[in-house]
């Protein structure tokens, strides 16, 4: 039985996504604590309510980044995950956190990486003039929002379209493409090889 850990810093719809993905399609795993930089994110209330351990490493309590990151991971490795996950966690983690993690921890941006890493994805996408935007899931490294991709979804950009339309759009293909990652991962279907991920049994990677 696999052990999640995820990590939120809001609302955590993504996370709340997988744990719901995760019971009803009887994953050989469990979310084992959600854990939150800041004491006020509401996906904290959903994890308690389903008998998941939260806890808050509030970054604001921590003079620099690496002693943030020391008191994360120390938070995180109690749990004993074999893989973490970043559900709008909006915090950048160093190198150092990501190298501990290499191979299992996710992230899940909304954007089709490589395009749009950082913030501000569906404005810059609709500025551009693109006519497909999306989002990714992939393995953390320690470059920002870069890493082996697991798994991709499009979806159309509408005349029209303003950041808030078209991130609701994004936000239900997210929705679909984290818990089948994560389950991907959890069911040892993930081939990591050279910086790319390719799937065990063949099973298309674009929705």
């Amino acid at each position: 039985m696999k052990r999640i850990v995820i990590l939120i810093s809001g609302r955590g719809s993504n996370m709340r996504a997988i744990v719901q993905h995760c019971v009803a399609e009887g994953w050989p795993a469990r979310v084992v604590a959600v854990i939150a930089n800041r004491p006020d994110a509401a996906g904290l209330a959903f994890a308690a309510e389903h008998g998941i351990v939260t806890v808050v490493v509030d970054h604001k309590a921590y003079a620099t980044r690496d002693a943030f990151d020391t008191a994360l991971a120390a938070a995180i490795d109690m749990h004993r995950p074999d893989l973490v996950v970043l559900a709008g966690f909006m915090r950048i983690l160093g190198a150092d956190f990501a190298r501990h993690y290499e191979g299992r921890m996710l992230n899940i941006h909304p954007s089709l990486l490589p395009a749009f890493p950082g913030l501000r994805t569906h404005r810059r996408a609709i500025e551009a003039g693109c006519k497909l935007a999306g989002a990714t899931v992939h393995f953390v490294t320690a470059e920002l929002d870069h890493g082996p991709i697991v798994v991709q979804a499009a979806v159309t950009v509408l005349p029209g379209d303003n950041e808030e339309t078209l991130a609701a759009r994004v936000l239900e293909r997210e929705h679909a493409i984290y818990p089948l990652a994560v389950r991907w991962f959890v069911e040892d279907r993930l081939r990591l090889a050279h910086g790319i991920v390719t799937h065990a049994d063949g099973a298309a990677q674009w929705l």
